[in-house]
C-alpha cells in the first residue's frame, strides 16, 4: 500500500520490514505471490463485515442487495492496489482471497437473493448464479473506476448505483417477462404497458 505497486515489494523487503530473514519467510510461504495472496485475504475478511453493515440498514431485501453491491464497489476503490493484486490479476483456483470470499461476503449475498427469491421479487432459479451475476457487474464497476480512473463516470458513488440498481431491477423485469426475452421484445412489452 505504500509503494502503489505489488512489483515494488520483495521478500528481502518484507522480511527487512518485520525483522526477520529473507529465507525465514518461505518456512510459511512459498514464494511473493503467496505472501501477497496472504495479505490480501485478511483485508478482504474486512469485505465481509462493510457489507454486513451496510445491510443492517437497510429495510427492504432489494435495497440490501444493492447496499451490499456498493460496500463492495467502495471497499475497492478504498485501496485500490490490493484489490488490483486480489481480484485484478491472474487468478489461482482456491487461492485465499477465493477461499475468504467464498466463505463470507459471496455467501451473504447469496442469502439475500434467496431471500428475494423467496418473496417471490425475484424468479425461482439458482440463488448462486443471480448472485454471482450481481458480483460480476460490481467487480466490473470497481475494475473499470480503478484501471481507467479517467473515463468520464461523473460522480463514481452515482455511476456505480445506477449500475448496480440496474441490475438489481433487471432480474426483477427477467423474472416478470421470463429469462428468454430479448432485450427488444422486453422494451416492447414495457412500453405496451406503460400505455396500457
Amino acid at each position: 500500500m505504500e509503494t502503489g505497486h505489488a512489483k515494488a515489494v520483495s521478500i528481502r523487503s518484507v522480511a527487512l520490514r518485520v525483522g526477520v530473514t529473507p529465507p525465514s519467510i518461505y518456512l510459511h510461504f512459498a514464494d511473493k505471490d503467496a505472501l501477497l495472496d496472504a495479505v490480501c485475504a485478511r483485508y478482504f475478511e474486512r469485505l465481509d463485515e462493510e457489507m454486513q453493515q451496510v445491510a443492517a440498514d437497510e429495510t427492504s431485501n432489494l435495497d440490501r442487495l444493492r447496499a451490499q453491491g456498493m460496500a463492495y464497489v467502495r471497499f475497492a476503490l478504498k485501496t485500490p492496489e490490493l484489490y488490483r493484486i486480489a481480484m485484478m490479476g491472474e487468478g489461482r483456483l482456491g487461492s485465499d482471497v477465493d477461499v475468504t470470499l467464498n466463505s463470507s461476503a459471496f455467501v451473504h449475498m447469496c442469502n439475500s437473493v434467496e431471500s428475494l427469491m423467496a418473496e417471490g421479487v425475484y424468479p425461482p432459479g439458482d440463488s448462486t448464479m443471480a448472485a454471482l451475476e450481481l458480483w460480476t457487474v460490481a467487480h466490473g464497476v470497481a475494475a473499470q473506476l480503478i484501471s481507467r480512473p479517467y473515463l468520464p463516470f461523473g460522480d463514481v458513488e452515482a455511476f456505480a448505483e445506477r449500475v448496480l440498481s440496474a441490475v438489481c431491477c433487471g432480474q426483477i423485469a427477467y423474472g416478470v417477462m421470463g429469462p428468454d426475452v430479448s432485450p427488444t421484445e422486453a422494451v416492447a412489452r414495457i412500453k405496451g404497458q406503460a400505455r396500457g
